[in-house]
Order: structure tokens, then sequence, then C-alpha cells
């Protein structure tokens, strides 16, 4: 079973909000997966990406790889200066 770290659709019609979920690669978009791992909102500005870095580091440990757009998002995330709460 290969692992791949992707979006999920969710929200109302025209405005979208993602899942990143750890899922099987034979299942569909919005199907069945194995964790929800974090949340992305391109309707805020700017546009609000968060994942759970345990989880995370523990399923691309365990070889699951990360879509080209989570892939970008998580990178993009990364370089971005931490906000001050």
């Amino acid at each position: 079973m290969a692992v791949v770290l992707r979006l999920a659709r969710a929200g109302a019609k025209k405005r979208p909000y993602y899942h990143v979920v750890a899922a099987d690669s034979r299942m569909p978009r919005d199907g069945r997966f194995i964790e929800n791992i974090g949340m992305y909102d391109p309707n805020e500005s700017p546009a609000k990406f968060a994942v759970n870095e345990d989880r995370w580091a523990h399923w691309t440990k365990m070889g699951a790889q990360p879509s080209e757009t989570v892939g970008n998002l998580y990178k993009k995330a990364k370089k971005a200066p931490a906000a001050k709460a």
C-alpha cells in the first residue's frame, strides 16, 4: 500500500477548505483516508496552512510521499517566520 500525504477538499461551494490527510494512493481525493494530520484554508489572507509536525514526521518516516501541492505548501510554511502570539 502506497501512502500519500495530500489534500482532501471540504467546505461549501466556492469556499474551499482542505484537510491534509494520509491516504492510500488508490483512494479518491475525498474518499477514505488513514489519518487527518492538518488543514489548509486558502480563503484567509494570507492563506493558512497548519500541520501536526509529529504526525508529518511519522508518516514521512514510514515512507509516505507528499503530493506536489502539499510539499510546496509545507516548504513555504517552514520558510515563513513563526507568528508571534
